[in-house]
């Protein structure tokens, strides 16, 4: 993940099984609601997840990325299923297990910080 200069938004870019890496424009308002919800780790033997997949100015510059427009979240055993609703693809959804829910709760958490939130 990485934050825009102005601090309204996070471009974030996922990585997945047989499939080309994904890269989204997460408005803070969103980012701000899932650091609320997003489940905290409680098991100390959770192995990292591998690496993440770089952002480059590549990224950032590219009129391709949607934007999010609305995200559903569901928990299930193990996993956080998320439903985004882009601006101008079809909808995305994304199965996290653990270790990668813990690891983009913790970067979402780093990334706040620059981010600016409107509704405080």
């Amino acid at each position: 993940m990485s934050c825009d200069r102005v601090g309204n938004s996070l471009l974030a870019k996922f990585s997945a099984h047989g499939a080309s890496d994904v890269a989204l424009h997460i408005p803070a308002s969103i980012v701000f609601w899932l650091n609320k919800h997003l489940p905290v780790n409680q098991d100390p033997t959770l192995q990292p997840p591998p690496a993440p997949p770089q952002i480059t100015q590549f990224d950032w510059e590219n009129p391709n990325n949607p934007r999010v427009i609305s995200l559903n979240c569901r928990e299930l055993p193990g996993k956080l299923r998320m439903q985004f609703n882009l601006d101008r693809k079809p909808d995305l959804v994304l199965v996290l297990d653990r270790g990668n829910v813990e690891l983009m709760r913790q970067i979402l958490i780093m990334y706040s910080r620059e981010l600016i939130d409107l509704d405080a």
